[in-house]
């Protein structure tokens, strides 16, 4: 078992290397656009649909519904992006009941490129929504001596999501090394089930916290100010009854 896929060297020719983390990357993204243009081409738009597809609407309602919730007004904007990290995660730890398969997520190149997305899709967003003028000033927010830390602070939630995303799949390897190596027969099966909880956990923190970044670069700092105090009233409301 290896700690990571770069590790899983496939072919090489001098400084060139075609490792498991390029080989099972693409092979995942071509089984989403293959497996994404089959469920979509059978779609129906009448009353009477397939249960499956009944549960594939349930999924996308629902990430939508947290989108929304999150604070972004238009989700069906921003979900073709975060809805497609969630999934790409997702699916990159499922597929790990496959025997022989390393999951890309294991890998921190796989895990930077998918926060560098994040971190491009960020401004993105925010240029879209306020103009660019609008959202350069939200740096100088709450005074202009806070430009150096908002900067600072762009790049390092990016770094915290490539190292939090890794550090959790790698982990979870290791601890199932470790286990086959004291109890090879029935810890490994357990820690396998729940690797497979973690790692869909993983990909709901990853896709949420992207939609906290987005809906953050989409809004005024005082819209948020006054969400946050009105959520945090509701709660103690709640509390209370």
């Amino acid at each position: 078992m290896h700690l990571s896929p770069d590790n899983i060297i496939f072919w090489e020719y001098g400084f060139i290397k075609l490792n498991a983390t390029i080989v099972y990357t693409w092979g995942l993204m071509l089984v989403l656009a293959a497996g994404s243009s089959v469920i979509t081409r059978k779609l129906s738009i009448g009353l009477e649909r397939a249960r499956w597809q009944n549960l594939l609407e349930i999924i996308v309602i629902a990430i939508r519904n947290q989108i929304r919730e999150v604070g972004l007004r238009q989700p069906q904007i921003y979900f073709p992006f975060l809805g497609t990290l969630f999934v790409f995660i997702a699916v990159a730890t499922l597929l790990t009941v496959i025997p022989g398969y390393e999951p890309p997520t294991g890998s921190l190149s796989t895990t930077t490129a998918l926060a560098i997305c994040v971190f491009i899709a960020v401004p993105l967003y925010g240029i879209r929504e306020q103009g660019l003028g609008r959202y350069l000033r939200s740096y100088l927010k709450p005074i202009p001596l806070m430009l150096p830390f908002n900067i600072i602070g762009e790049f390092s939630r990016t770094l915290a999501l490539a190292i939090r995303l890794f550090g959790n799949m790698m982990s979870g390897t290791m601890i199932l090394a470790i286990l086959l190596t004291i109890t090879p027969f029935i810890f490994p099966i357990v820690m396998s089930v729940l690797g497979l909880l973690t790692g869909m956990v993983q990909a709901y923190i990853f896709s949420i916290l992207a939609t906290v970044y987005i809906a953050a670069a989409t809004s005024d700092h005082a819209v948020h100010a006054n969400v946050n105090r009105g959520e945090a009233d509701a709660g103690n409301q709640k509390i209370r009854q």
